[in-house]
């Protein structure tokens, strides 16, 4: 049976963040058993009024956390992550019940399958079972008492990731979806970076928490090794296929939230959500902040809630009124201005090719006429160039908003495989560098980042674009003695203006770019010897920019 509690606003931490009256009566229903089509039984915690009715329920499903609470208090030990106010009944990047549920709704935590202590004898990362387990979590609570028939979910990261898999399987009562900031592709933007391994946070994240009884899987049950997989999988195959949802599929209202600073991580994979789905009635709003304390900032709660309140209650709660992207375009950490636009990418966006100039150094509008070559260390060398660096400067405040590309001609030396860590920063017009935030909680971040394994460098032609190349990731090409070959690098989406003066400066080398515990490493590198970027005559080297204008990004401000 499950266990009740009753309490009310004014009883908790979050009394005097959200208005709501202190009086108001919550119930939780602890250890809600939640029935499978194959018998397995999920267990939920259940927050609803006390007052009787029918509600609106927002639910979220990720392993164990639903009684992860108080979650930010135990991530305090994660620096910068900023300022988080919310109730201890706020399980980690979960909806804060104490917003919600005085504002009308039922709201559901779900641990997933053989984790915490919903049942289930394997645990397997986003495994077809989560979609099929979210479908039936939604048509379960469309049936319960105290709803009204209209379901939705909400919830950061991992708690994205599962929507993405279960949104596809459109169950009947799943009226809209809120994926803010997760990943769909597992291979592309979480185990490999360009075909790299990630040995920075995925293992680290993987290794700690799939232990039973230690991580979030639940005691006795078994856990995928996803490290160990991965080290029999590096190429795209049905293992990591199985494990990527057909987005296409997706047909339900949507709410996307993606970041410029989650790059290596949720950054693609929000974008490519929101382009990919078949919804016809979708949002994107991209920012460039800490993503947790963003989340839950009562703007963006506000925000979350006109969404819902339209499609769960009905209310005119102005949603259609919303400019289809809203977009933060950055000066620097933590100031910009915000944009508005019908689309992603952004209507209107002219791209521009900065030719890589060696000898100068520089990134250049005119194609260098003569061929040349620049060499590097391809591992980290304090005493001899490791690293190939080009600047534009720019002569009138340019904003660039969206993917950016890297084609580069290159050979190595002493190997028969290249690992690139490629890298944009900014700086004033006074030399001194410009710092954003980076990889969620990073605050001397960059511009965008972008990573390639060059034996990887195949590229999918018929999903390429020109400012988005697309990697197979299906065959090893290994390079030959002195061979010369174009490449193509994804540099992840980003949003950052330029003004007079100001210099956009381009980074490629074999080693980190950026140094953080929370962050993309690259320990199983391929590299050796020297690295070499051909540019110049026939190489045309050059660095794709995306340019917007203010007035064709603003004109449908609201």
């Amino acid at each position: 049976m499950a266990e009740t509690k009753e309490f009310t606003v004014g009883d908790t931490k979050a009394s005097n963040v959200y208005g709501h009256p202190k009086d108001c009566a919550i119930l939780l229903e602890k250890d809600v058993r939640v029935p499978m089509r194959d018998g397995v039984v999920l267990m939920a915690n259940v927050f609803r009024p006390k007052a009787p009715g029918k509600y609106p329920v927002i639910f979220y499903m990720a392993p164990k956390i639903k009684d992860r609470f108080p979650a930010f208090e135990d991530y305090e030990r994660i620096p910068n992550t900023g300022v988080i106010r919310v109730s201890e009944y706020t399980a980690f990047e979960a909806p804060d019940p104490v917003y919600w549920v005085p504002n009308g709704y039922v709201m559901v935590g779900v641990n997933n399958r053989a984790s915490g202590n919903s049942e289930g004898e394997r645990f397997a990362h986003l495994a077809q079972e989560m979609a099929t387990d979210y479908y039936d979590t939604v048509e379960w609570a469309a049936a319960q008492e105290w709803s009204n028939g209209s379901v939705g979910s909400n919830g950061v990261s991992y708690l994205a990731m599962t929507q993405w898999l279960g949104a596809a399987t459109n169950p009947p009562h799943l009226k809209c979806f809120m994926p803010w900031e997760g990943l769909n592709d597992v291979y592309r933007e979480w185990a490999f970076n360009g075909g790299i391994p990630d040995t920075g946070f995925f293992k680290m994240y993987m290794t700690r928490t799939v232990q039973p009884g230690v991580g979030f899987v639940r005691q006795g049950a078994q856990a995928e090794d996803i490290v160990a997989e991965r080290a029999k999988h590096p190429t795209f195959d049905e293992f990591w296929s199985s494990k990527h949802p057909d987005l296409s599929k997706i047909t339900a209202p949507a709410y996307v939230c993606a970041s410029w600073s989650t790059q290596g991580l949720h950054c693609r994979g929000s974008f490519e959500g929101y382009k990919q789905i078949s919804s016809k009635e979708k949002w994107l709003e991209v920012h460039g902040r800490k993503e947790w304390e963003t989340y839950y900032s009562r703007e963006c709660l506000e925000r979350q809630r006109r969404f819902f309140d339209h499609y769960l209650k009905g209310a005119k709660s102005g949603i259609k009124d919303f400019p289809r992207v809203r977009f933060e375009v950055r000066e620097r950490f933590y100031e910009g201005r915000t944009g508005y636009a019908q689309d992603y990418p952004i209507p209107g966006t002219r791209y521009r090719s900065l030719f890589l100039d060696v000898k100068a150094g520089s990134l250049s509008e005119q194609c260098p006429g003569s061929e040349a070559n620049l060499r590097y260390s391809a591992l980290k060398n304090t005493e001899a160039r490791d690293r190939a660096e080009f600047g534009f400067t720019f002569k009138e405040r340019t904003e660039l908003v969206g993917n950016m590309k890297l084609k580069l001609w290159v050979s190595a030396e002493g190997s028969d495989d290249m690992d690139l860590e490629v890298g944009l920063k900014k700086f004033d017009k006074d030399g001194n560098e410009v710092f954003f935030a980076d990889f969620n909680h990073m605050e001397n971040g960059m511009v965008a980042s972008g990573w390639l394994r060059v034996s990887h460098r195949e590229l999918d032609q018929q999903k390429s674009t020109p400012q988005q190349p697309w990697l197979k990731h299906e065959r090893i090409q290994k390079l030959k003695p002195g061979e010369i070959v174009p490449i193509e690098v994804e540099i992840l989406p980003s949003g950052t203006a330029f003004g007079a003066g100001e210099q956009l400066r381009l980074i490629v080398q074999g080693h980190e770019i950026l140094q953080f515990a929370y962050r993309n490493h690259h320990d199983e590198t391929v590299n050796l010897g020297h690295h070499i970027v051909h540019a110049g005559g026939k190489y045309d080297s050059h660095l794709l920019i995306p340019v917007i204008s203010a007035k064709e990004a603003s004109a449908n401000s609201m």
